[in-house]
């Protein structure tokens, strides 16, 4: 193939609203490792110095007799996880109806997710954009669940998103 034949294909990042259907299944690929220094740096930047993530003797002591990560950051990095599939073309992220910690997580531990569509509804305020809400689901790697949440998210419509 010449120079001057050479194909552009951009990656997609995030979904139209009319790429949203109820009941399909995002699976959020890669997971995420989470590190001991992860955890102390995230627990002491949001001043959340609780001793059960950054003080491993007094961690020891506790029925986990081990340090947890802090939910704060477990949450973020989920959330993190579904952007790509989820709201990545979002105007804005609408908000939570409810964040679940059904399981702890550890330094070590890697964590997966998985988003369901619940709903969808065309905006009747703004008629090129829509409300999309999922239920995200992480695990670790054993399976166990270790969170659940429900958010929405305002997402445009074809050829209304930014940069259409």
């Amino acid at each position: 193939m010449t120079e001057d034949k050479k194909r552009r294909i951009p990656t997609p990042f995030g979904r139209y609203f009319e790429e949203f259907v109820v009941g399909d299944i995002y699976e959020h690929r890669p997971g995420r490792t989470i590190t001991d220094t992860d955890n102390i740096q995230f627990s002491l930047m949001t001043m959340n110095f609780h001793p059960m993530h950054c003080d491993a003797a007094f961690a020891a002591k506790s029925e986990f007799g081990r340090p947890l990560v802090n939910s704060g950051l477990s949450l973020a990095i989920v959330l993190g996880m579904t952007v790509a599939d989820v709201s990545g073309k979002a105007i804005a992220n609408l908000g939570w109806k409810e964040i679940n910690l059904t399981g702890p997580v550890f330094p070590g531990d890697t964590l997966y997710a998985e988003s369901e569509v619940l709903e969808k509804r065309a905006s009747k305020s703004r008629p090129t954009q829509g409300i999309v809400t999922v239920e995200t689901r992480a695990f670790k790697q054993d399976g166990a669940p270790v969170m659940n949440f429900v958010r929405s998210a305002l997402i445009p419509m074809k050829g209304h998103g930014v940069g259409d």
